[in-house]
């Protein structure tokens, strides 16, 4: 990663690039909302692609769901979101700006604060000289209290108690009320998994740093459901596969490490969790992705409240037990943040400086493009054919316009992998240049066998 890497500079790059803009721009923008342009949305859907087809298509034992937004609101109440999902929110009374308290203190003092209580936050905050408003250095607080960050919002034309639902906090829970329904109609047996990718909404207090940490996001969670007793090394091997992922598609293993959450601090529901970390430059090292072990509290907790009976019957041995389960949980936000922040670099090339994104082929947003080395005929338009033959196999780009080393750069710094420049020797020899972006190197082949060798590149 350059060392020039700044979210200051990042954000001002997705923008100009067309990756992510600012939610509502015109109308001055809406904090912690983003758009996704023409190359983040590929980019994501890239990324979104590749975890479904790691986690679900090249499996035998993991199914997909796509489960409802708005659930039931006793789901919530069963899964202990209604009740404990909170973060601690503390006032000022000079600047009326909200925080978080446990944030508010480790930033000023390098306590860490999460997990205490309202109280052992609010005696730290009027006691610790060092605690101050970030905006106007004051010191008057209100007292640390509760702040439930599920959206709330109502079924039906009457704002109501009875009305009352939420916008879901996380995709898990429409995993855990399916589980049933899935284990009856899929044929599926202990040790199998439910992936689900989705939107999910937290009313964060504090969120920031770009697409790092937003209100409205979307999840890509896997729940899969183990034999007591095997928990354990299914955790480790789950991790283990996460870990690989990264690597696998381009990920320097330098910045990635794996950080043990203390068990004083782990949530309610988990018996162990490891997180994915991503050395980010504006954060240091922060969550990409987190790998629990929930043990059977989902299926048990939504058991008791429903009345429903979701033990699991082996069929070989008639024994019955509520499943342990261990989560893998990730964002396509937060780790199409670290794909680009990673590939991101700025380097000299026979004495020019250059942008480039070095992004694995599978995940960049354009797999190659097609440049005719003039708009002359027939060159142009054996370029034109050649793109609209392969253009329904990727996401391609067609450009005539600029020199050709002008067109190069604009694609190394969209990322795309390969160009495919058609010249004038292609007319009678019937081939064409494909130019690597990385290494720079061409290659020389006929034209009748770009398609294979695009595919052997883009999936290598």
């Amino acid at each position: 990663m350059s060392q020039a890497v700044t979210m200051e500079k990042m954000v001002a790059f997705c923008k100009r690039r067309g990756f992510v803009y600012q939610s509502s721009e015109i109308y001055g923008g809406l904090r912690s909302s983003y758009d996704y342009g023409p190359l983040g949305v590929e980019m994501k859907r890239n990324i979104k692609e590749e975890w479904w087809r790691s986690t679900v298509h090249m499996r035998d034992d993991v199914v997909g769901l796509d489960a409802a937004i708005i659930m039931h609101p006793k789901v919530w109440e069963a899964s202990g979101h209604t009740a404990t999902f909170n973060d601690m929110l503390v006032e000022s009374r000079t600047s009326k700006r909200r925080y978080r308290a446990d944030h508010l203190i480790e930033d000023a003092t390098g306590i860490d604060a999460e997990g205490l209580s309202p109280e052992e936050l609010t005696k730290i905050i009027q006691e610790d000289d060092r605690v101050k408003d970030p905006v106007d250095g004051g010191r008057d607080f209100a007292p640390v209290r509760p702040f439930n960050l599920m959206f709330e919002t109502y079924m039906g034309p009457v704002k109501s108690d009875e009305n009352l639902a939420y916008l879901r906090p996380e995709t898990a829970q429409g995993i855990f009320v399916n589980f049933k329904n899935v284990t009856q109609t899929s044929r599926v047996k202990v040790p199998f998994g439910i992936a689900q990718q989705g939107k999910s909404f937290r009313n964060e207090i504090t969120p920031g740093n770009f697409i790092f940490r937003t209100r409205e996001f979307e999840q890509m969670e896997m729940e899969f459901f183990v034999e007591p007793g095997t928990d354990e090394e299914w955790h480790e091997y789950w991790i283990e596969e996460r870990w690989n992922w990264y690597l696998n598609l381009g990920i320097r293993e330098e910045n990635l490490r794996r950080y043990e959450h203390p068990k004083e601090k782990l949530s309610h529901y988990s018996k162990r969790t490891v997180d994915i970390e991503y050395n980010y430059p504006f954060a240091g090292w922060s969550e990409l992705e987190g790998v629990a072990n929930r043990t059977d509290y989902d299926l048990k907790q939504h058991a008791e409240h429903s009345g429903e009976n979701l033990e699991y019957i082996d069929q070989t041995t008639n024994n019955r037990y509520y499943p342990y389960v261990i989560e893998p949980a990730v964002g396509p936000d937060r780790i199409m943040l670290a794909f680009l922040m990673d590939a991101y670099t700025e380097e000299e090339v026979n004495g020019e400086e250059r942008t480039v994104l070095k992004l694995h082929p599978r995940i960049a947003p354009t797999k190659a493009a097609v440049f005719p080395l003039s708009k002359k005929q027939p060159v142009s338009t054996i370029a034109r054919e050649l793109y609209d033959d392969l253009k329904g196999d990727y996401r391609l780009f067609y450009d005539d316009s600029g020199s050709i080393g002008r067109r190069y750069r604009r694609q190394d710094e969209a990322g795309t992998p390969f160009c495919v420049t058609v010249d004038f020797d292609t007319i009678e020899d019937k081939q064409v240049t494909i130019r690597d972006r990385d290494t720079l190197k061409q290659e020389r082949i006929p034209i009748k066998a770009v398609r294979d060798r695009l595919k052997d590149l883009i999936s290598g």
